[in-house]
């Protein structure tokens, strides 16, 4: 057994189950478990927010880990590949991460237009669809997205209104 391997089964026993997960899938897939796939790994696990590569880069940075954004993102595609993390994008020009173990792992997202607050929310009416779904159809849902944009409370309440230059599609209106 090589020293590296050894080191990595030493760290793995006290790991946090995402992280062990994750050191599973990782040589699964032949790759090594590296300290700094698992700083990254921690930092998404220990999070409730839907981070971007430059939030888990400032976290890093906080915790004296210098990681470059390369291995950043290579380390987050491991972690959408081996289905522990959900990769969103909220129309802002980059991706967030959220890890798939939380407390309400199937949830949907209310985006904000002006201030880009991105609030989770959970359906039971979805749950009703899917179950319709599958019956009249015969179909086996696996997964489901559902993005509403708008505009928060707190917008509103500083009086943002929404715009509507251009055309309105006929089905934006009902």
């Amino acid at each position: 057994m090589s020293q590296g391997s050894t080191s990595a089964a030493r760290t793995d026993e006290g790991a946090p189950p995402f992280l062990r997960l994750f050191g599973r899938y990782l040589r699964d897939q032949g790759l090594p478990v590296t300290s700094q796939r698992e700083a990254v790994a921690r930092v998404v696990f220990e999070s409730d927010d839907h981070l971007s590569v430059d939030d888990i880069e400032s976290a890093l940075r906080e915790t004296g880990e210098r990681i470059g954004k390369a291995t950043i993102y290579r380390t987050l595609d491991l972690l959408v590949r081996s289905r522990l993390v959900e990769e969103h994008d909220f129309g802002e020009g980059f991706k967030r991460y959220e890890h798939r173990l939380s407390n309400h792992p199937v949830h949907e997202h209310m985006i904000c237009v002006e201030c880009a607050t991105v609030t989770e929310f959970e359906s039971d009416e979805l749950y009703k669809i899917e179950n319709r779904v599958r019956a009249e159809y015969g179909f086996i849902p696996v997964r489901r997205r559902l993005e509403i944009y708008g505009l928060c409370e707190a917008c509103q309440d500083a009086g943002v209104e929404l715009t509507t230059e251009g055309l309105i599609c006929p089905i934006e209106i009902i």
